[in-house]
Order: C-alpha cells, then structure tokens, then sequence
C-alpha cells in the first residue's frame, strides 16, 4: 500500500536522472502527496512527457471521476488481468516520480509514520499506469482528465516489520522498457515487475504532522528524533 508519498527534487535533478524529452507543467515540491492531488510523472506520448497526472486512476469507462481516490494503488500480480487496469497495463505505462514515500504502523487511531527513500537519497521512480478520462455527457465542453496508479508488490524482508505490502520501485535500466507502449507482451512486462525492482530502502519514524494532508513542508521527512 502507498497512501502518501514525497516529491521535492527539482527539474534539473529529474532531468539528470530520468528520461525526459519535454515537459509540460511545473515542478513544485510535494512534502506530502496526497489520493487525487496532482504528481509528476513520465508518460510516451508524443516522447517521454514529463506532466502532471492525478493519482488515483480514473477507467476510460467509468460514468464520472468520484472513485478516483478508491484507485490509487494497483497489485502488481493482478493489475493486467483486472478491468480497471488491463488496458493501461498494456499500452500506458509511466513512471511516477518520488524522493520517498510515507508507511504507518500500529494500533488504529495510535498509527505511527514511517518515512522511506533509498539509502542515497536519490530520487527513484514508481512503476505507474495511466489512463484518460473524458465526460460522455459533454466532451466539447469538459477537458481530459489523466490520471495514475501506483502498482504495489509484496514487500522485500527488510521492510515487513512495517507493511506486508511496498510500492514497486523501478531499476533505472528498465525505465526505456517500462515506458514502450510497443511492449505489452504480459511475459515481458512481468518480468520487469519481478526481476527489476529496488527493493533496498531506509525508513526512519517521523511527526505524525504527516497525518494531516495540509501539513506540507521539509519538516514532515525530519527524524523522530531530531526534533
């Protein structure tokens, strides 16, 4: 499960470490990235786009976006057979950009976070699908929605103290591959997901400021106990 997550790298740092053609949109760092708000990500149209797509993904078919926050993670083992993500699976596949993610652990009402990144600090990339949406009632007047999912995956030993589930974290090698809508045989999309995965991360707790989406600053990733 990935509920939250961080985005604060500049353009240039993306631009240094992902493959981007074009950009459409702003960069703005994101301390505490919430279900249908706006994130960057890389999507191939017309290139490799770095654009902003809403997180929680929207089926081409669905009547309205009011389930949008329902869709925000996908499994992994599944997502190419289900409806809702079968289509994206195949033909849309992005790359959603993170600097780290947020996990809670504990009792209900009593939850504590956990904040996570890799080991360098370096910004990575979360195998993500995509899909547009448009109104069937009006689709002169109502502009395309685009959104996102985040695909998840059984977490790696070091990590299970905290969530038996982790967002799937792309090695950078298979960026180009993940990204090609002309690949969409299931065997070879599956073996990136199983074979080309970062699975080495730091966590540290941090303020449960993090519960509140309004709290947005550096101060939601500092150490528990440094403050």
């Amino acid at each position: 499960m990935c509920g939250r997550f961080v985005q604060f790298s500049s353009l240039r740092t993306l631009e240094a470490n992902f493959p981007i053609d074009a950009i459409a949109g702003d960069v703005r760092a994101n301390y505490n990235v919430a279900p249908t708000q706006e994130v960057l990500a890389i999507i191939n149209q017309n290139g490799r786009r770095l654009e902003k797509l809403r997180w929680g993904l929207v089926p081409s078919w669905a009547k309205n976006v009011s389930g949008a926050s329902r869709l925000i993670n996908a499994r992994a083992e599944t997502a190419a057979h289900k409806p809702s993500f079968r289509a994206a699976f195949k033909r849309r596949r992005c790359l959603i950009m993170a600097d780290g993610y947020y996990e809670w652990q504990g009792e209900k009402g009593n939850k504590q976070p956990y904040y996570f990144s890799r080991p360098s600090n370096r910004p990575f990339a979360f195998a993500g699908l995509w899909e547009t949406w448009q109104s069937k009632a009006d689709p002169g007047d109502d502009p395309i929605y685009k959104s996102c999912t985040i695909l998840t995956t059984a977490a790696s030993d070091s990590l299970r103290d905290i969530h038996h589930r982790m967002p799937v974290i792309l090695e950078p090698e298979v960026y180009e591959n993940w990204l090609d809508p002309k690949i969409h045989e299931p065997d070879r999309v599956e073996n990136i997901l199983q074979n080309h995965l970062i699975r080495s991360m730091q966590y540290y707790p941090v303020s449960k400021l993090v519960n509140r989406v309004q709290h947005n600053s550096a101060e939601n990733i500092s150490p528990l106990a440094e403050r």
